[in-house]
């Protein structure tokens, strides 16, 4: 399995964002995790579309190979921002299915832009929704924190949800990234890699540190053993 690691910039230094993206993209990382909130599915407020557009250009390695932009979500309603977010250079675009009005609308509408769709299930909320739209996405993220801010502890109860999600992509046959977003660090990552995940944000637990490159070759070395 490939897994990836998606630094969340909702931990970087926001006063230098364009450097802490190049910074981290040069420590190893595959995705940059662009945690979007709205004062009102969550309560906080953080990045709009120009901020990804600004930093479209920064997110590239040294070789100039583009590193993909995975933008979170936590807005209500889905559909103007994530075409807006589509415009402004996102890779990927996942949306929590109970702040949209109509899902697989939604899904299309981000494909229809050529960007990859994802579903997002918070904590406390059931899967039953991948039973009618699992062919058409290309991301499933489960949260395990509460959304809205970063710095939260790993709920445990998250790794069962992982097993049934990865249980729902293998009985898809699709080809679906498994994310998962929220207190992922060095010491449960293998943990979570072994329910199911293949993919792992991870905000404070690397832009917390000064060697950013030391805890993403130290998660990657959790996943090899």
């Amino acid at each position: 399995m490939t897994y990836r690691i998606a630094p969340s910039i909702l931990s970087a230094d926001f006063a230098r964002l364009g450097q802490e993206v190049q910074d981290v993209i040069a420590a190893g990382s595959d995705w940059i995790h662009f945690d979007v909130m709205d004062n009102h599915y969550v309560p906080n407020l953080t990045f709009g579309p120009m901020i990804c557009s600004a930093l479209k250009p920064h997110a590239k390695t040294a070789a100039g190979v583009a590193v993909p932009i995975d933008v979170h979500l936590m807005v209500q309603p889905v559909d103007a921002l994530a075409a807006a977010f589509a415009d402004a250079g996102a890779d990927l675009i996942s949306f929590h299915p109970d702040a949209s009005g109509h899902v697989h609308r939604s899904v299309q509408a981000i494909k229809a832009r050529g960007c990859q769709a994802g579903l997002v299930f918070n904590p406390a909320q059931p899967l039953d929704v991948l039973d009618w739209v699992i062919d058409d996405i290309d991301l499933i993220l489960i949260m395990s924190v509460n959304p809205g801010f970063g710095g939260q502890s790993f709920i445990d109860s998250a790794l069962r949800k992982i097993e049934d999600a990865r249980r729902r992509i293998s009985a898809s046959g699709k080809d679906i990234r498994l994310e998962v977003d929220g207190g992922i660090k060095v010491d449960n990552i293998r943990r979570v890699a072994d329910a199911g995940a293949d993919t792992f944000v991870a905000g404070s637990a690397i832009f917390g540190k000064p060697d950013y490159k030391g805890v993403i070759d130290a998660m990657r070395q959790a996943l090899q053993g």
